[in-house]
């Protein structure tokens, strides 16, 4: 994407250090990815909630939540499904400099989709969550009825189906959400915050 000569990035006086400070913990994105009904929207929100329980500064950007308004105009395309992540890791870099615990909830199918947006980010603000449930899991689940519509041809396109999912090669953590306790997914993704200083042990 070209830019524009005119445009200069104006250096703000209330920093990012200076927020995280006032916060008391670090800014972050959690990269949640895994098919559809593997359970990413169920745990960011799981998590959000409880770190918002802690005090700290938080904000889930949802699949189905970004599509009504930043990227309406975007359909499945792999070149808009593209785009649809490049704007998520735009926006994500926005929220961390604002000093705030961002938890992501996206399919995001593609590997070089989800690299380029971790080379947005100095290498401890991204963490790559890979929800790892079986497929058979996520269509059990499946309350909108997308994968049955999808094997009958009414959904093109459909992740998992008549489109790939690439599996994180080396995510930062990978959680069993096809199996294990939503409570036991969440302490596994705190854990990781903890060690890694971005929240206080408590």
């Amino acid at each position: 994407m070209k830019k524009s000569i005119d445009t200069v990035w104006h250096h703000a006086t209330v920093t990012r250090v200076r927020r995280e400070q006032m916060n008391a913990h670090r800014s972050v994105v959690l990269w949640f990815t895994g098919l559809s009904g593997s359970g990413k929207s169920t745990l960011a929100h799981a998590v959000e909630e409880c770190l918002y329980g802690h005090g700290c500064r938080t904000f889930v950007l949802d699949g189905d939540n970004i599509r009504h308004g930043l990227c309406a105009d975007l359909g499945f395309s792999l070149e808009d499904r593209s785009e649809n992540i490049r704007r998520i890791g735009e926006v994500s870099k926005l929220l961390v400099e604002a000093g705030v615990i961002v938890l992501t909830a996206f399919i995001s199918p593609y590997r070089q989709d989800r690299e380029r947006t971790r080379n947005l980010f100095l290498h401890d603000d991204f963490i790559e969550i890979f929800c790892d449930a079986p497929l058979e899991v996520c269509e059990q689940r499946d309350v909108k009825g997308l994968y049955a519509r999808a094997r009958a041809g009414e959904v093109k396109e459909f992740t998992g189906i008549s489109s790939p999912y690439e599996i994180p090669i080396n995510p930062d953590l990978t959680i069993n959400t096809g199996s294990l306790p939503l409570d036991e997914c969440v302490e596994q993704v705190l854990a990781v915050l903890r060690v890694r200083g971005i929240i206080p042990n408590q």
